[in-house]
């Protein structure tokens, strides 16, 4: 069975800075495509940024410059570096791993709060 574990979040100050993980289990890593996405209240979930299993990456507008995602094959893990945090990046963050063919996998979700 394939587990998405998110760890990092929290709590910060505007401009503050956090990193998230997203460790893979039950399944080979480097199989997956990996993303974050964010939902805040109210709002549909919306993609953030993702890496393919060659490193290829793709961000949402309004994150370029500010996020980084990476992956680690000898951790099984994807990371997301956020930087210059805004209030408007409040919200809970997901971890998606996606396989050609379809199948995707998400994980539980972290909250990430920016106060200003």
């Amino acid at each position: 069975q394939v587990r998405l574990v998110e760890s990092g979040g929290g709590l910060v100050q505007s401009g503050e800075s956090l990193r998230l993980s997203c460790e893979v289990s039950g399944s080979p890593f480097s199989v997956y495509a990996m993303g974050w996405y964010r939902q805040a209240p109210g709002k549909q979930r919306e993609f953030i940024a993702s890496i393919t299993n060659h490193g290829s990456t793709d961000y949402r507008d309004s994150v370029k410059g500010r996020f980084t995602i990476s992956r680690d094959g000898g951790k099984n893990t994807v990371f997301l570096q956020m930087n210059s945090l805004k209030p408007e990046d409040t919200a809970v963050y997901y971890c998606n791993a996606n396989r050609a063919g379809g199948t995707s996998y998400w994980g539980q979700g972290i909250q990430v709060t920016v106060s200003s």
